[in-house]
């Protein structure tokens, strides 16, 4: 019988929110916080959570550690919302990764974009074929960041691959994306802006029906009140939100978005929710920078 992962489908059409990993005072992940993290998302209506994401600090954790994060998300998720495990690094590491995902109870896993120097276009199809034919159960989403990358490539794994269902699509060109999209198969996948809140309402009018967000660790009635606006069609209400949220975004991206997830801690932290602490090769904001995430975060709360 062939899978139609509609309500897989359903979920990434929506916030797709992306937790950060808590580190407690000795540095270790701190699970406490984290399910406290969680249910705040959970309680303010998000329902698709990406734990071992790139605002999770993904690359900074060890194995035991993203087997963890994902088993405190499951948890903490229960049966009302979707979980999209995150899964990468070697083949060998992706695919263990995604069985203990399906282990678990997920129904979803994002491949990061391969980290390896050396990328051809058919070596990416093998590599994401090689994860999703060993978890045909569960949606598999690619996390492209490859702006060489051709949308007939992924409409090849496609058709390998029926369980791949979407894609978070990162590439920072909107142009770009609504190429890629159509020559992949527009109605075929389902379209997540991977670069969050600044690029949804250019993606959203170019195929897009969800979007990924780190802020949404922060406020994440914003976050919604993004997607009810884009999905509603109202373009000056979404356009009200990005306004709302630039500020803050564009110091997660300044550098080369250096300091992409320790804004979003920093926010955290001053809200009195998590230590502010990231791992290399990320830092901390420096003191003098601290005041203003901080005042954007209690505008947000107020």
């Amino acid at each position: 019988m062939t899978r139609t992962f509609e309500t897989q489908r359903a979920a990434l059409a929506d916030v797709v929110a992306i937790p950060v990993t808590p580190f407690a005072e000795d540095g270790s992940v701190d699970p406490g916080t984290y399910r406290a993290l969680l249910r705040r998302l959970l309680d303010g209506g998000i329902t698709t959570l990406t734990p071992n994401g790139n605002t999770g600090e993904f690359y900074a954790l060890t194995p035991e550690e993203r087997r963890l994060v994902a088993e405190l998300t499951v948890e903490e998720a229960g049966d009302g919302s979707a979980v999209l495990v995150g899964v990468g690094h070697d083949v060998p590491t992706a695919v263990a990764s995604a069985r203990h995902a399906r282990e678990l109870g997920a129904r979803m896993v994002m491949v990061h974009q391969p980290v390896h120097p050396y990328v051809s276009q058919g070596g990416w199809v093998d590599y994401h074929r090689a994860v999703a034919e060993a978890v045909p159960e569960l949606g598999v989403v690619p996390y492209i960041r490859n702006e060489r990358l051709a949308g007939a490539r992924l409409a090849e794994l496609g058709d390998a691959c029926p369980n791949v269902i979407g894609v978070k699509y990162a590439v920072p060109d909107a142009a770009r994306f609504a190429a890629f999209a159509r020559d992949a198969g527009l109605d075929r996948f389902v379209w997540v802006a991977g670069l969050a809140e600044p690029y949804a309402p250019s993606y959203f009018s170019a195929g897009a029906t969800g979007f990924t967000s780190g802020l949404v660790n922060v406020a994440p009635s914003v976050s919604l009140n993004m997607i009810e606006a884009l999905r509603s069609g109202d373009h000056p209400a979404a356009m009200k939100v990005w306004e709302q949220i630039r500020r803050f975004e564009e110091l997660r991206a300044a550098n080369g978005s250096a300091n992409n997830v320790t804004v979003v801690k920093e926010a955290l932290a001053s809200l009195g929710l998590c230590r502010r602490e990231v791992r290399p090769p990320s830092k901390p904001l420096p003191e003098s920078e601290r005041a203003e995430v901080a005042a954007i975060a209690a505008g947000w709360s107020a």
